[in-house]
């Protein structure tokens, strides 16, 4: 089905509402996937609050325009299917990445953390960054260890001496 002029303004308006707030965009060519493949995708997606659109490329090019996700506008060719994440950059990462373990006919073509376009060669990099739970995680761990540190061996100390005065 075309889409009449009016139509196209309003995907653009959409999906450009949505680049506006995306921390990551992952385009893949889904060319060869089913009907029923493409559902548990969008499913996935959607469990992982990743949002995930298939755009005609012209106007995913004029959505992104403007935008930090604007070199990405060079790699959009072929029939491509795109997901945002929002604050938790590796989430669309993740999901693409997942789901193309089973299904070779996804192959991920481009994606972006914000600065400038990556190739398909950097998804796993991107899928292994830590939400933003693990990563708090990992700088308390790190602030915490000192002081554990520290708490330890004035208690080895205090033994000795008690052991030394005894």
């Amino acid at each position: 089905m075309a889409l009449n002029i009016e139509d196209k303004k309003l995907v653009v308006e959409e999906v450009a509402g949505i680049v506006a707030e995306a921390g990551s965009i992952v385009a893949a060519e889904y060319r060869g996937l089913t009907v029923e493949q493409m559902t548990d995708l969008r499913a996935k997606a959607r469990e992982a609050g990743v949002k995930v659109r298939v755009v005609k490329n012209t106007l995913a090019r004029r959505a992104v325009a403007g935008t930090k996700f604007e070199d990405m506008a060079d790699t959009f060719v072929g029939p491509l299917v795109f997901a945002f994440s929002g604050e938790e950059l590796g989430t669309a990462a993740r999901v693409f990445k997942d789901f193309a373990k089973g299904n070779e006919a996804l192959v991920v073509k481009s994606l972006s953390i914000g600065e400038g376009v990556m190739d398909a060669s950097q998804l796993n990099a991107v899928a292994a960054l830590p939400t933003y739970d693990e990563a708090v995680a990992k700088l308390l761990f790190v602030m915490k260890e000192p002081v554990a540190k520290l708490a330890r061996a004035l208690a080895a100390v205090k033994e000795q001496k008690e052991a030394e005065a005894a």
